[in-house]
């Protein structure tokens, strides 16, 4: 599998977030700072999600990326849009309940010309441990089913 990648691209307040490749939770702290900056924009008007070039995504992504949608439906009233051409990862997607979290497209959307890879911020063991632990708690908020699939991970990662 392809190391994963983030890529970005905004025009006017309006981000496209791609992710490439294998998307661990080695690029959560670069993940969660573009979040930041997102909505540190004051002309943010949208943003979508376009999965169709990932490979895989771990949980902690998934995490981060159900953050990224309560926030935005939380501060601005709407549901940001995921685009997935991967059957795989849209019954991935819709086993988390993210069906109501986001508008899910399983399609390709369009592809910005100026898209950038986002840089890589790299966080300490201990920085990198509160986002995974964040992720997974957001993940179990969002069903029981995820309360009970990441319970023992969240234990074990609690304990340490």
């Amino acid at each position: 599998m392809q190391e994963g990648r983030i890529l970005a691209a905004s025009h006017d307040g309006s981000y496209v977030i791609r992710l490439v490749g294998d998307v661990r939770l080695t690029l959560c702290n670069s993940m969660d700072d573009f979040f930041e900056h997102i909505f540190a924009d004051p002309h943010f008007v949208s943003v979508w999600v376009d999965l169709c070039e990932a490979q895989g995504i771990d949980s902690t992504t998934l995490g981060l990326l159900a953050k990224l949608a309560l926030r935005v439906k939380e501060k601005f009233g709407f549901k940001p849009a995921i685009y997935s051409c991967e059957p795989g990862i849209n019954r991935l997607l819709k086993s988390m309940g993210f069906h109501r979290l986001f508008e899910l497209h399983e399609e390709a959307c369009n592809n910005p010309a100026d898209i950038t890879e986002i840089p890589r911020v790299q966080g300490s063991e201990e920085s990198v441990k509160q986002k995974v632990i964040e992720a997974h708690c957001i993940l179990m908020g969002l069903s029981d089913e995820n309360r009970h699939r990441f319970k023992d991970l969240l234990t074990a990662l609690q304990r340490d």
